[in-house]
């Protein structure tokens, strides 16, 4: 099914829709492998048009009030609101994900964090006093937005709420396989009457207009989410104008069960978290950590929980699973679990082969295996797919150990009877995030990661304060103390 708003001609740059001088770019919806809408794309040059109208609109947005900027936010809710059927629809279609999790996930924390944002503003200290000292937290400048496939809709508004949230204007690029939901976010502020420029919008590939955004010296930070081998490019080509870079890069987090939790819970815990959105959730636990002795026990829980997650048609109320995003992605998570198989893990449940009923689409069985070593590939790297990896210690320091013996230090989850215990164990990860024993998701909370998942946070006070510069006034003591 297509609609009138997945065909799109335009893009939005300095408060008008303007024809870009791209090629068109035909949406694929991952469960049908049909063209689901177009996007005429943008060029470097139609960039650069959006990083100059960012530019003209900087010193106007910059200097609106944070109750202003509050009251943007709380109209750009109610216009996302307006739109929920169009977005859910939208982000099915694109991405795949079941309808449920695009109205819940997908569609409610972009809206949540919006929400946080404009609360935020109400109390956020934009100048304090340090003695004789004024501190003043001022916008950084234009920020690049560039934003990954897998959660399209949130990732945007948590770079874009924080940004305007600042006083910073906006040129966003989506990604390249799900630039459709950006464009009803361009609408709702086009509905609100965002003063011109203040938001763009340049979809369009990373290699011409991510390259150009991130190596423009009229872009002054570059907020990316996406694979760590294109943040690298990103951080290398930003470097040459010394310009603030916010990475998001992944992870490969591990979900530790201590000796006194409740494993079946834990565990049927953790293979939901791994499953939701078929696997492409960078801070999905994908590696589940268990006393050998309770080994045997996991892997009965982790199959049957698994095989219970119903794989299916995306628009259906009953489904869990939709397909990965693309063919592409199919053959990497399969070619990750055959490697596997071929270095001599063990396979509890799923594997290569395509789930019953599902000839077309770019499904993938959930599936659960051990390894012969915490060191092999399938425990060490992102596979981004519907993969659990269940791996036994000795004693809880082993458990800490393999938890941090990977590159990526994003997300993770403790597990105990014993919420100080599990705490404990928390404070000796070397990751960004840890939940423990399923504490829900926190919109106000720092998100982003160790090592090489990156660098910066997003969400609450300091999401915003990765889009502000700090300026100290030196004042005479006299006047400083009043």
């Amino acid at each position: 099914m297509s609609r009138p708003e997945w065909v799109r001609e335009r893009v939005y740059v300095g408060g008008s829709w303007v024809v870009p001088r791209g090629a068109i770019y035909e949406v694929e919806n991952p469960a049908t492998e049909q063209t689901t809408g177009t996007v005429r794309t943008a060029t470097s040059a139609d960039a650069a048009d959006a990083v100059e109208a960012a530019r003209r609109a900087r010193a106007g947005w910059g200097s609106t009030t944070p109750q202003y900027r509050s009251g943007v936010l709380r109209d750009l809710s109610t216009a996302l609101r307006e739109r929920t059927e169009l977005l859910v629809d939208t982000l099915v279609a694109e991405v795949g994900t079941p309808v449920e999790l695009a109205r819940s996930s997908h569609l409610g924390q972009a809206l949540a964090v919006v929400d946080s944002y404009a609360e935020l503003l109400e109390t956020f200290a934009f100048e304090e006093r340090v003695q004789h000292t004024r501190v003043l937290r001022e916008p950084a400048g234009v920020v690049a937005a560039i934003t990954p496939w897998n959660y399209p809709l949130y990732l945007l508004m948590a770079k874009v709420a924080p940004a305007l949230a600042a006083g910073c204007p906006v040129v966003a690029k989506p990604a390249e396989l799900t630039p459709l939901s950006a464009f009803v976010v361009a609408d709702a502020f086009e509905a609100i009457g965002l003063p011109p420029g203040v938001f763009n919008l340049v979809p369009g590939s990373g290699s011409e207009v991510g390259e150009l955004l991130a190596t423009h010296p009229g872009v002054d930070v570059v907020s990316f989410t996406g694979s760590i081998g294109v943040g690298r490019r990103v951080a290398s080509v930003a470097s040459a104008t010394v310009k603030r870079v916010c990475l998001e890069l992944g992870g490969k987090s591990a979900s530790v069960v201590l000796p006194d939790a409740d494993v079946e819970q834990a565990v049927s815990a953790t293979v939901a978290n791994v499953m939701v959105n078929s696997g492409q959730t960078c801070a999905a636990w994908t590696r589940l950590l268990v006393p050998r002795s309770e080994l045997d026990a996991a892997l009965a829980t982790a199959a049957a929980v698994a095989h219970n997650h119903v794989v299916g048609d995306p628009r259906e109320g009953g489904t869990d699973l939709g397909p990965v995003i693309s063919a592409a992605q199919r053959n990497s998570v399969l070619t990750y679990i055959g490697g596997a198989l071929a270095e001599g893990a063990t396979l509890v449940c799923g594997g290569v082969e395509r789930p019953e009923g599902l000839a077309t689409g770019h499904y993938v069985r959930p599936t659960v295996m051990t390894v012969l070593s915490p060191t092999d590939r399938i425990a060490q790297e992102e596979v981004f797919g519907p993969v659990l990896v269940v791996l036994p210690y000795a004693d809880v320091d082993e458990a800490i150990s393999l938890a941090n013996a990977t590159s990526y230090g994003l997300a993770g989850a403790v597990w105990s009877a014993d919420d100080m215990h599990a705490f404990a164990v928390a404070r000796q990860l070397r990751t960004g995030r840890v939940d423990v024993n399923g504490a829900a998701w926190n919109p106000v909370a720092p998100f982003g990661g160790y090592k090489q998942s990156g660098n910066g946070r997003e969400l609450g006070r300091w999401g915003i304060d990765e889009f502000l510069e700090v300026k100290a006034v030196q004042l005479p003591a006299a006047n400083g103390a009043q």
